[in-house]
């Protein structure tokens, strides 16, 4: 009796131990309402890069459950579904819920939420971050995966520095754009479109003599645009559409338009000089923290590097927001969402080299 006791002892003690160094989860198919049956599940540690530990496949109930060789390092869980990657963060003991959906080259319910446009000098050039929010409503839901999921138009002498962006999980990826020939400053991605937000942030430089000029044009209908530059600089537009938004702050100045059909929108015209726009500390905070690391892209291609970020609502400033008609209201807290992620972007891509 007392050595099975013992045995006992022994099994309900080290039994906890062996969970905790255990990931497992469950994989649901959202499109067709299913557990996901053997689909290919990989075990990715993040340890000053990536390392793939662990592969397997999940089970009639979409079940799952790998086992962690470094239960104190931090980890993704990636399932692959149609060629699309679907990632969450994870740590020993945690037990998953994932969501993949069926691709589809053209997805019906995509469209734009905001772009915000920040723009300001340095030295004899101009430097523009340009981001994009792009929402994906298809029911049943639905990844919008091809060569071109979203197209952009750039002034056509644009040197692009980075293309970074974010799926719904908000895990940001480095990517690249491919110029389109015979138009210049036309450029295509390739990220998959995801039920839910998707940003995308595209840097570049634009020789300056003091003058520039956008002409606006979208793929997809966007909700608003807001241009962001600093006080010294000068925005103009023949548009009656642009308004200025009293943000209570004299770091910068808002434009801003709303609902903008797809193809040719309203055109601006930047002067003057200024710094490059920031945004307050405290709108850094409440984004929360965020780690470099080297992981493969939305669709199945190597060497990409990642950033963990966490992006929250808040208000571009972090601070309250002033009175305004609810149109105005909902473009401020449209922006803040975009802004901030955009920021974490920013400091992400200084801390992590370029894909290549």
């Amino acid at each position: 009796m007392s050595a099975l006791t013992a045995m006992a002892l022994v099994i309900c003690f080290a039994t906890p131990g062996l969970a905790s160094n255990t990931v497992t989860g469950m994989v649901r198919n959202q499109t067709r309402g299913q557990p996901a049956v053997g689909e290919e599940v990989i075990l990715l540690r993040l340890d000053g890069g990536i390392l793939e530990e662990a592969r397997t496949k999940t089970d009639a109930q979409g079940a799952f459950a790998m086992d962690l060789q470094h239960p104190d390092r931090p980890y993704l869980v990636r399932v692959v579904h149609q060629n699309v990657n679907y990632d969450q963060e994870a740590s020993a003991g945690d037990a998953l819920s994932l969501s993949v959906f069926d691709a589809s080259s053209h997805v019906s319910g995509v469209t734009g939420t905001i772009e915000i446009l920040r723009a300001g000098t340095r030295g004899k050039m101009l430097h523009v971050s340009d981001m994009y929010e792009i929402r994906n409503a298809s029911s049943p839901p639905v990844t919008q995966a091809s060569e071109r999921t979203l197209e952009v138009y750039l002034p056509a002498q644009a040197k692009l520095d980075s293309v970074l962006a974010a799926g719904p999980g908000k895990i940001g990826v480095t990517i690249s754009a491919t110029p389109l020939p015979h138009d210049p400053g036309h450029y295509s991605v390739n990220f998959p479109l995801q039920p839910g937000a998707t940003k995308f942030a595209f840097n570049y430089d634009l020789p300056y003599d003091g003058h520039a000029a956008f002409q606006t044009r979208h793929v997809y209908p966007v909700q608003q645009l807001a241009v962001l530059i600093p006080p010294t600089m000068r925005f103009s537009s023949r548009s009656p559409g642009f308004q200025v938004l009293a943000t209570g702050n004299s770091q910068y100045q808002v434009h801003a338009v709303g609902q903008l059909k797809a193809g040719k929108g309203p055109e601006f015209e930047l002067t003057g000089t200024g710094a490059l726009p920031s945004i307050s500390a405290q709108a850094l905070r409440r984004a929360g923290p965020q780690t470099s690391v080297r992981l493969n892209s939305g669709v199945s291609r190597p060497d990409r590097p990642f950033l963990l970020m966490a992006a929250h609502r808040s208000s571009i400033l972090g601070e309250p927001l002033p009175s305004a008609p609810w149109r105005v209201w909902a473009g401020v807290i449209g922006a803040s969402l975009a802004a901030v992620a955009f920021l974490v972007w920013q400091l992400g891509i200084r801390q992590t080299p370029s894909a290549r």
